[in-house]
């Protein structure tokens, strides 16, 4: 079996075209993608519930009104989980599998959101709130993996986008209830506590759905494999399916060695997988897109409209253009590729945050809710229509695509730890940065770290739409040690064939 004719890939497909999936075409799997992806929803609506709910927190809580560092801190501290269960993730994906990872995010995060709606204190919030960030810390390495596994090749970033397109949603949702909210008794700790619904709706969900089929059969369990896989593909797509990850279990079994994080840095392949991978995790976090969702509602009170009910409308916009951008990157990934997005979306957003430090340049007491807090608006929209097609998915479809099956789990969960971190370093540091130095200057920083990014991504990140799992080794083996090593590049095969 070549590269050529390996199931999904590109000369396969050509070869038997009526084999061809979309992303629409089997209900089976859009289905799995849907479930897996609350893992998503939560992790959106964390992000996004906060900004709003921090408004009222600081009403409830005179401390937190006069603590940059505490609002902060609880913002944060779900980033502290968050990256503990990003970091412990991986292991537990490769260890008890891709469906016990998922219900044990759910249980964790569901005794969060109970422990953040009864906090009697911002210190039990606090609490409440690294638990949640457990929880969605786990749900991030998970999600992705778990749907690339059971996806097939020609439709694998669309439908891992669809996870993505799950947390922009997941954001928006948390800016309706924010609305839904405003009036009510016990305003912040309803949009904390709901939540929890749509955990336990996934737990039991994740009751009816099967382990990922590569680590069944991984794990040896082939019968269970097979089982899930006659459900995706038809019965000669199926047959292939089935012998080239025989192939593929037997080689990995014959250089099986036990698998450490030391690893990855060791062995030159899958170092330089990480390092394009985790590098695409830390850019989208330092190019603000947290900032602009974590603390949007603030920024648009910074640009000048004072209400709390504005600033949240005003928002609620922001993330319903993140959210549609994201349905246009689930089409775009798999036909424009991933790294043309990627350097699309960074363009767009270099221009939208030197818009919005321009405006906050601009701004003077005097002109409060003028024109200068509508381009800031318009910044904000801007960026966000920029940013969500592409380095919003990109980042998490790449990173469930690069890595050597022993090392998914483990890799995968490196670099979403990376982009939790970064995450934390952004959230944690954004509001005092902005006051120490002023908001438009803040804006030029994160403009200048998205020009980075642009050389990133085109020095070090290959273009993998369409590529099977087997293709994708063999780009990072071509870059480790040439063409010639063990194998011919993928262009030299390619011309033999035609």
């Amino acid at each position: 079996m070549t590269l050529e004719t390996l199931p999904g890939s590109s000369g396969y497909l050509d070869l038997f075209p009526e084999r061809r999936m979309s992303y629409f075409s089997n209900p089976y799997v859009l289905g799995l993608t849907v479930v897996a992806g609350i893992g998503g929803l939560l992790f959106g609506y964390d992000t996004g519930v906060i900004s709003g709910a921090l408004l009222y927190i600081k009403d409830d809580f005179k401390v937190v009104n006069q603590s940059s560092f505490l609002q902060e801190t609880i913002v944060s501290m779900a980033l502290v989980g968050a990256m503990i269960g990003a970091a412990s993730g991986g292991w537990i994906n490769d260890a008890y599998g891709r469906k016990k990872a998922t219900l044990l995010a759910d249980v964790v995060f569901t005794a969060g959101a109970i422990v953040m709606a009864a906090a009697p204190d911002p210190y039990v919030l606090i609490l409440g709130r690294f638990l949640v960030g457990l929880g969605v810390g786990i749900a991030s390495v998970t999600a992705p993996v778990y749907i690339a596994e059971a996806s097939p090749s020609e439709v694998r970033g669309g439908l891992v986008s669809t996870n993505v397109l799950m947390i922009t949603g997941g954001q928006f949702l948390s800016y309706l209830v924010n609305l839904a909210f405003t009036e009510v008794r016990g305003t912040w700790r309803w949009m904390l506590g709901v939540s929890a619904i749509p955990a336990v709706i996934q737990f039991f969900f994740m009751l009816c759905l099967p382990e990922s089929p590569r680590w069944l059969f991984m794990k040896n369990e082939k019968d269970k494999a097979i089982a899930v896989l006659s459900k995706i593909y038809d019965i000669a797509r199926l047959e292939d399916e089935v012998d080239h990850l025989s192939a593929a279990e037997e080689e990995e079994r014959q250089r099986k060695k036990t698998v450490r994080y030391l690893d990855v840095f060791r062995t030159k392949e899958i170092r330089l997988a990480f390092l394009a991978g985790a590098g695409l995790q830390a850019f989208q976090q330092f190019t603000g897109i947290n900032t602009v969702m974590y603390y949007s509602p603030t920024i648009v009170q910074m640009a000048g409209f004072n209400s709390n009910q504005l600033a949240l409308l005003l928002s609620l916009i922001v993330a319903a253009m993140n959210a549609a951008g994201t349905v246009v990157g689930i089409y775009f990934i798999d036909h424009f590729g991933r790294k043309k997005l990627a350097l699309w979306s960074l363009f767009g957003v270099i221009v939208s945050l030197v818009i919005l430090a321009w405006a906050f340049f601009a701004q003077t007491p005097d002109s409060s809710n003028g024109i200068y807090g509508w381009l800031a608006v318009i910044g904000l929209a801007l960026y966000i229509a920029f940013f969500a097609p592409g380095m919003g998915p990109v980042p998490w479809t790449v990173n469930s695509e690069i890595y050597p099956e022993q090392y998914r789990g483990i890799c995968g969960g490196m670099s979403a730890t990376v982009n939790w971190i970064s995450n934390l370093m952004v959230a944690q540091t954004f509001l005092t940065i902005a006051e120490a130095i002023g908001t438009g200057f803040t804006f030029l920083i994160l403009a200048g770290i998205a020009l980075l990014a642009v050389v990133f991504v085109t020095v070090y990140v290959p273009e993998t739409k369409g590529l099977t799992f087997v293709e994708v080794e063999q780009i990072w083996k071509e870059r480790a040690y040439g063409s010639g090593y063990n194998t011919q590049s993928l262009l030299e095969q390619g011309n033999q064939s035609s």
